[in-house]
């Protein structure tokens, strides 16, 4: 996919790829917009660390994904 408002790639990002699995990653959401949401789409493990929760989403592709643009808007607007 080109780059557009849709989708944005930086290979020469010295993290790309930052995930496995999926063959173009969309750079637009580098840091993830759901992080905060307890209830995001994505597929977050949970950590316990000094008596606190901590989300952890090193395998979570999902806002990296160029067809989940328009899901994360969405979700947004329902806030």
């Amino acid at each position: 996919m080109e780059n557009s408002y849709k989708f944005f790639k930086n290979t020469d990002c010295k993290y790309y790829p930052c995930h496995k699995g999926i063959e173009e990653i969309n750079c637009l959401f580098c840091y993830c917009p759901l992080y905060r949401l307890e209830n995001c789409p994505g597929n977050p493990k949970y950590k316990d660390k000094d008596g606190k929760k901590i989300k952890v989403c090193t395998d979570c592709t999902f806002p990296h994904q160029s067809e989940n643009y328009e899901k994360i808007n969405e979700i947004f607007k329902n806030l």
